[in-house]
């Protein structure tokens, strides 16, 4: 067991574990879309779930299912990568240096997935718009390209101050806090590195990155599926939002927070299985 404690991950692990989590916490993702780009904010979780299903089925809870994968892939695999093969090769393993790490990681992740983010938001908002409306994109790759001919190749960098800034606070909270949050109950005699520990270290690191990126994944949100030209700056978004009080900052909170929270378990869960069994020991 001393082995598999030692274990490093490989820095593709981080991008696998994101893709399988995402598989089963899409839907989450898709009503969190559906709550933040709603100005009047009249419909509930529970509402606005309802009201998708018997609208569209079931099915349409997973609409954008392909971006989601294609961000995972571009965005977790880069900043997970970034992440193990600094901290790994640091001499440094304070959680000041995990947090300078992390934020280095953050934003790389951030800046390669957003066209891939941005599709995904589209995809998924796709479904509430009229018909008439609606962009119809077939998949990830088909939205990649449609917005490339159609709007130009900077469109598909909308949002990236927003998604940038929001994946350097989502790396602190989930990588940084998880490993320092594990590594203080690895340091106690009621912990082993076990699934349940995994369990609770990935829980608090979810509700940690949820706090502090819920503003910016608003504010990312609404300006990744605004119209071209709708709002000149983010300046004018952040006024727009600011319409429904500092609490429309946290818009779409619960639901985040219910998403977040089992996709961060299930990621570390998976990761940990990953490193476990397919990890590699540290050079002597």
């Amino acid at each position: 067991m001393k082995k598999n404690q030692e274990k490093l991950s490989r820095w593709y692990f981080g991008g696998t574990a994101s893709a399988g989590a995402a598989c089963f916490t899409h839907p989450l993702d898709l009503i969190k879309v559906h709550l933040q780009t709603q100005q009047e904010g009249k419909l509930s979780i529970i509402g606005m779930t309802t009201n998708i299903i018997k609208k569209q089925g079931i099915l349409a809870l997973y609409a954008g299912l392909s971006a989601s994968l294609l961000r995972q892939g571009t965005y977790s695999t880069t900043r997970f990568g970034m992440y193990e093969v600094l901290k790994q090769n640091t001499r440094s393993d304070t959680f000041t240096s995990k947090i300078a790490i992390a934020a280095l990681a953050g934003g790389a992740g951030g800046i390669v997935g957003t066209p891939a983010d941005m599709i995904n938001v589209r995809m998924q908002n796709d479904i509430k718009l009229p018909v008439e409306k609606r962009r119809n994109y077939k998949h990830a790759i088909d939205g990649l390209i449609r917005v490339f001919r159609e709007e130009g190749p900077r469109r598909l960098f909308s949002g990236a101050t927003t998604a940038t800034t929001r994946a350097i606070f989502m790396t602190i909270g989930q990588l940084s806090f998880y490993d320092q949050v594990k590594i203080l109950m690895l340091g106690t005699p009621y912990f082993n590195d076990n699934a349940v520990t995994h369990f609770l270290a990935s829980l608090t690191a979810g509700a940690i990155a949820t706090t502090l990126t819920q503003p910016l994944d608003v504010l990312k949100t609404r300006s990744m599926n605004a119209k071209p030209g709708e709002f000149k700056h983010l300046g004018e978004i952040i006024l727009y939002t600011a319409k429904l009080g500092p609490l429309g900052f946290f818009k779409g909170y619960i639901p985040a927070f219910v998403r977040l929270a089992p996709h961060t378990i299930l990621l570390f869960l998976i990761l940990e299985q990953l490193r476990l069994n397919f990890g590699f020991l540290p050079p002597e």
